[in-house]
């Protein structure tokens, strides 16, 4: 289980040091998604997104993209689970613009105020997960961190219940999530009176076992 761990102070480093990172760093990487300086001290490249999402999200189709009103072209359901995606971002971004670029990406309809970026660290056979503020930086800490994903990687949530902003949910969203905690109840219904149908079948049969005229 994850365990929450104090966000670590920002070490600000010298152009030449984020030079030798980088070179480090691409001497590392084993999937080819190296970074690159550019001469005016910026650096770009890769992270990759974990998404765990609990809730279901609303997807807007090609069509319906750029409008602001809600149309019939969007759909809301759960994302399968261990969903990992790739973004290219710049040292400059921070963690609110790659929350905005990710939704964006996949066409997701839904306020970035609903979701929050985590870094997630493996030290000492213990697994720290720290929500990062808006204005930090990704690719900071993935040069930072290096290239290896067990060391550090992201993942993408919803606040958690008590930090949920109810008010960045539309109606249609609100309805949708709760025609799907219907349809879930439905069908946990069902199981259950199958499990117990099941259930009374064998007992009345070993009753009637019991019971017959020998």
């Amino acid at each position: 289980k994850d365990v929450q761990k104090e966000r670590e102070p920002h070490v600000y480093l010298s152009k030449e040091e984020v030079k030798e990172k980088i070179q480090s760093y691409n001497s590392s990487v084993t999937d080819k998604l190296k970074m690159t300086l550019n001469a005016n001290g910026i650096y770009t490249g890769f992270i990759k997104v974990q998404m765990e999402l609990c809730r279901p999200i609303t997807v807007q189709s090609s069509q319906s993209q750029g409008r602001c009103a809600r149309s019939n072209n969007e759909t809301a359901f759960y994302l399968p689970e261990g969903c990992v995606n790739t973004l290219h971002i710049s040292s400059t971004n921070t963690v609110r613009e790659v929350i905005e670029a990710l939704l964006k990406k996949f066409f997701v309809a839904d306020n970035p105020a609903k979701f929050a970026l985590y870094k997630r660290c493996h030290k000492e056979d213990q697994v720290y997960t720290c929500k990062l503020s808006d204005r930090e930086h990704p690719l900071y800490l993935r040069l930072v961190a290096g290239p290896r994903t067990e060391m550090l990687s992201f993942v993408l949530r919803e606040h958690e219940t008590g930090e949920v902003m109810w008010e960045a949910f539309s109606i249609p969203e609100l309805q949708n999530f709760l025609r799907i905690l219907d349809k879930e109840e439905n069908e946990q219904l069902q199981i259950l009176k199958k499990r117990y149908a099941a259930y009374r079948d064998k007992l009345e049969e070993a009753l009637g076992g019991v019971w017959k005229p020998g």
